[in-house]
């Protein structure tokens, strides 16, 4: 039987997304009367431990959190961990997306990296983390509907240089095997035993 997770989330873009990488494991939604803490890690790997062992506590089964965001090479790496509150804490993800257009105008560098650590705590207690990572060029000129954040502003490296499109515009599979969230859930699902996600 596959393994049935809480994924410590209010994001139903991440549930699903990773509901997709990750299945046959079945991926269940917090509670809703269960508070996450703030993130106030200064890593990734720091805030999906908050997330993970907040969950934990609230239910006493296995749970996996994930904390992800985008590194800009021209900014220190900003947004980082604050990417998804980087234009205020109730920040909209075009808000997001503008103003890191916003910063990186007149730069030369536009290098940036989707980066995510998902923490995972199982039955027993024990916690593991797993990370993936996906390198690209950021644009100004957001294209597509699909995917989430900051997708119609990435163009990802690993589809070639001939490839243009950003992550909105690529399909869920084609996204999905080279996401960072891909990378970083495939890497649990084999620390689970379960060989390769679909």
């Amino acid at each position: 039987m596959a393994p049935r997770l809480v994924l410590a989330t209010r994001n139903e873009h991440k549930l699903r997304e990773l509901g997709e990488i990750l299945a046959p494991i079945e991926l269940v939604p917090l509670p809703d009367d269960v508070v996450l803490p703030p993130e106030t890690g200064e890593t990734f790997a720091d805030n999906a431990l908050i997330k993970a062992r907040a969950a934990r506590a609230a239910t006493g089964g296995a749970v996996m959190a994930d904390d992800s965001g985008i590194a800009a090479n021209a900014l220190d790496g900003r947004p980082g961990v604050r990417s998804a509150r980087y234009a205020g804490e109730n920040a909209t993800d075009q808000e997001n997306l503008d103003l890191l257009i916003a910063e990186l105008a007149g730069k030369e560098d536009h290098s940036v990296a989707y980066i995510c650590v998902i923490a995972h705590i199982d039955e027993e207690g024990n916690e593991r983390l797993y990370e993936g990572s996906c390198t690209g060029t950021f644009i100004d000129t957001p294209r597509g509907e699909g995917g989430f954040g900051y997708d119609p502003g990435f163009v990802p490296d690993d589809t070639g240089p001939d490839d243009q499109r950003t992550m909105a515009e690529l399909g869920p599979d084609e996204k999905h095997a080279i996401s960072h969230r891909g990378r970083a859930a495939r890497e649990m699902a084999r620390g689970l035993g379960l060989g390769e996600a679909s």
